[in-house]
């Protein structure tokens, strides 16, 4: 557990919280004003895609004006900031809600299988743990293989282990680095799947919503550039998984994936530690 002093961001008023984080609403407006005037970006590379969307130009700006590089934002700004995350995603949240029930006779002819198809996340852990420990992380490695970019995700690492906790850290580095680069990945990798024929493009946009939104939105589009005549269909059953999975998830995860990760990083920390890249993390 981190021995950095817990601050508790509580204020009378909005007003209060105003007047002394004024500098974080400051350059979120300013970093959503030069996001949205470059726009989104597509870009074919061969056979893949790679498309760049305005929340990729607000991370970038935000790690730029950070405390480690051009330091406008102090640390303490950071933290107060944190608490805000949640809030600024929830109308993202609802707008999927809203898709989805908009196309609800889509979903119900999709089956049973949206109540399931969230159980490939947990493979994941598999790959991802033993390459975080050879990458010498050590309890950050649960926070950071237990996250799928989402935000229910955060929450139950923060409720767990508290905000502070290693874990936290792991969890919250991926939410970042997932935002910068997830959104690239997701979009080029749709594309590739796509060309195996393996499978049908109903099925690729479920499984395009198993991430943050912003991936499920950067495959979605993808899938939907290359299947056009099913351009609805794939982007409701996208956002329909997307819903379901954070529904299903949070019970998935908090009775299945917080212990099976807790238990593989017991078994595999002892035995790859010698080998790991990086002894102290």
């Amino acid at each position: 557990m981190s021995g950095n002093k817990k601050v508790n961001y509580v204020y009378k008023s909005v007003g209060e919280r105003f007047k002394t984080e004024w500098v974080i609403f400051a350059l979120a407006y300013v970093f959503l004003v030069i996001a949205e005037l470059i726009g989104r970006k597509d870009f074919k590379i061969g056979a893949g895609m790679f498309i760049l969307f305005p929340i990729f130009y607000t991370i970038i700006l935000g790690v730029i004006s950070g405390p480690h590089v051009a330091k406008i934002i102090k640390d303490k700004h950071v933290k107060a900031a944190s608490g805000l995350v949640i809030i600024g995603i929830c109308p993202f949240i609802a707008k999927l809600g809203i898709t989805a029930g908009s196309n609800i006779d889509i979903i119900i002819k999709t089956g049973p299988i949206l109540l399931f198809h969230g159980f490939g996340s947990l493979l994941c852990i598999f790959l991802a743990m033993p390459a975080a420990i050879l990458l010498g992380m050590k309890r950050e490695a649960v926070g950071a293989c237990f996250s799928l970019n989402r935000e229910y995700h955060m929450a139950l690492i923060n409720e767990k282990y508290g905000p502070d906790s290693f874990e936290a850290r792991g969890s919250l580095s991926v939410y970042i680095v997932g935002g910068m680069i997830g959104t690239i990945y997701f979009g080029f990798l749709a594309t590739l799947v796509s060309m195996t024929g393996l499978f049908t493009p109903e099925a690729l946009g479920l499984g395009s919503g198993v991430g943050a939104g912003i991936m499920m939105a950067s495959s979605s589009a993808a899938l939907s550039a290359i299947y056009p005549d099913m351009a609805e269909t794939i982007k409701t059953l996208a956002s329909a998984g997307e819903t379901i999975a954070g529904i299903t998830g949070i019970y998935m995860y908090m009775f299945i994936g917080i212990p099976l990760y807790n238990k593989m990083y017991t078994i595999l920390e002892p035995k790859l530690r010698k080998f790991a890249l990086k002894k102290d993390f």
